[in-house]
């Protein structure tokens, strides 16, 4: 290689990533202890609703205080301390944008420092006593979305006004309108709440039943047409994912996504999904849920909780979350990613792992799935006594 220039390989989509989340904001133009009290309002109010995380610097005054910390100054790369009401990590190496984004990936809205960090979205203080520094940061004013006028102050810059050709379209509120401000912000999160789409889960091999289970035509139809449809009642888009020689077998009527995880199971399926449309949230069911209506589906996406890694209902069969008729937020993708690196490739782990939107199914029923020919009799009998 003659150029230094590091060369990409295989174009995959990525997430709709910042520096650290994919909803960030760079409080800037003011001074770093207004820019907190700021963090704090904001972050207060928001907290009901959403994670919200929060990024800063801190500079050593006098020397000592330069030294590392504890273990650290041993030569320990990290320090775990278990506060009992919150946990501290201490870590002495470096940090890229890379590890930034693992480490905020269940954040629904990052505020960050401004004045010593940067973020994909600006949050303009026009503070008289920062009129300087707000002048040396200019470049980094590239998608700002709010103007706070602080005291004192009744009107946007004149340098910011011709940095900034759109500025008369950017909300203007008085750093002391706080109702404003959290609302501004509670909006903003509204619109990037991910956009549902739906799976639909025919890629297993059927060893159990002896034949494909999505091929089954319970309601005058073979389910994974059943269920395509009526998932679409609820989602943006719906596919079907299954196995890569599946595709020449699935009606071309329907979306296929295939297996680009494979020999995983639904785990790959999921992982599939997510690495063709990493921003979007999928609405995963399996093929083998005879019983499953619009009911429960309604049910399931009305109470829908975006901040959680998933919204799922609690199993009659067992009282563990059913990974296999659930809601995955984008946020759940790098949590598969890191348990399938520790060699777990079951879904329902991840949700008892991670924060999740736990439900009690309106129709327990709905939930039972069909594997044996045994099974299959069974529910041939409770299809039948239905009005």
């Amino acid at each position: 290689m003659t150029s230094k220039e590091h060369k990409k390989h295989t174009a995959i989509a990525r997430p709709s990533y910042g520096n650290y989340s994919r909803q960030e904001w760079a409080i800037l133009g003011t001074n770093c202890g207004a820019i907190k009290q700021f963090a704090d309002t904001v972050i207060s109010a928001l907290a009901p609703e959403f994670a919200c995380a929060y990024v800063d610097a801190q500079h050593a005054i006098h020397e000592e205080e330069a030294t590392l910390p504890s273990r650290l100054a041993s030569g320990a790369i990290a320090e775990y301390t278990d506060n009992i009401n919150h946990h501290q990590f201490v870590i002495n190496q470096p940090l890229n944008h890379f590890q930034f984004r693992q480490w905020f990936a269940g954040a629904d809205a990052v505020l960050v420092n401004g004045n010593h960090h940067q973020a994909k979205a600006q949050v303009v203080v026009l503070d008289a006593a920062k009129k300087a520094s707000l002048q040396k940061r200019l470049p980094q004013l590239t998608d700002v979305q709010l103007f706070l006028l602080a005291e004192g102050v009744e009107e946007v810059f004149d340098f910011v006004q011709e940095a900034i050709s759109d500025w008369q379209q950017i909300p203007v509120f008085r750093l002391s309108e706080t109702d404003k401000i959290v609302a501004f912000f509670q909006k903003q999160l509204a619109k990037a709440t991910p956009v549902l789409n739906g799976l639909v889960l025919v890629g297993g091999k059927s060893l159990r039943m002896g034949h494909d289970k999505g091929a089954i035509a319970w309601h005058q139809k073979e389910q994974r047409y059943f269920m395509a449809d009526l998932l679409q009642k609820f989602c943006s888009e719906v596919f079907i994912s299954c196995r890569p020689e599946q595709q020449t077998d699935i009606d071309s009527a329907y979306h296929t996504l295939p297996d680009t995880f494979t020999d995983v199971g639904p785990y790959g399926a999921i992982l599939s999904a997510f690495r063709e449309k990493p921003d979007a949230a999928w609405l995963v069911a399996a093929c083998d849920l005879p019983l499953m209506d619009h009911t429960t589906l309604e049910y399931l996406t009305q109470h829908r909780k975006v901040s959680a890694t998933a919204t799922t209902f609690v199993s009659p069969h067992d009282n563990f979350p059913e990974p296999l008729i659930t809601i995955w937020e984008p946020k759940s993708y790098p949590q598969l990613l890191a348990f399938l690196a520790q060699g777990y490739t079951c879904p329902r782990k991840v949700l008892m792992n991670t924060p999740v939107q736990l439900l009690s199914p309106p129709r327990p029923e709905a939930l039972l799935n069909v594997n044996t020919p045994e099974e299959l009799e069974q529910v041939k009998q409770l299809l039948l006594q239905k009005p």
